[in-house]
């Protein structure tokens, strides 16, 4: 597993990412840097250059709040600040760690994704 941390603005959120093909695909793209939207109220969400490698992954998954995923079928990035039912199509990455206060902000904002030291 990889720790990351998640930064919003001045505030760091530790993260972990998962021992999967997916997840060290993620991995490989760090430091990132990109605007999160909100997404019905349960999800930020934000547009990533490439999918992932899903390899082995199962087809569907049921996300938890602070569960950093990829929602294949459209490649974006979402971090989950609700619980949601299983969702066919959606890639666990990993889990933010503490608090998910940070990403309570409405309108867009930048995040940088980055390996913690």
């Amino acid at each position: 597993m990889t720790r990351i941390n998640v930064i919003v603005g001045d505030e760091v959120m530790p993260a972990t990412l998962d021992d999967t093909p997916a997840a060290r695909d993620f991995e490989s793209m760090l430091p990132i840097d990109l605007t999160l939207s909100d997404y019905h109220g349960i999800e930020k969400v934000a547009n990533l250059d490439r999918k992932l490698d899903d390899t082995g992954a199962p087809r569907a998954y049921e996300p938890e709040p602070g569960d950093i995923t990829q929602y294949r079928p459209w490649g974006n990035l979402a971090i989950f600040y609700k619980p949601f039912q299983s969702s066919a199509g959606l890639l666990r990455l990993g889990e933010i760690d503490g608090s998910l206060e940070p990403l309570m902000r409405a309108g867009d904002f930048s995040v940088r994704i980055e390996l913690a030291d």
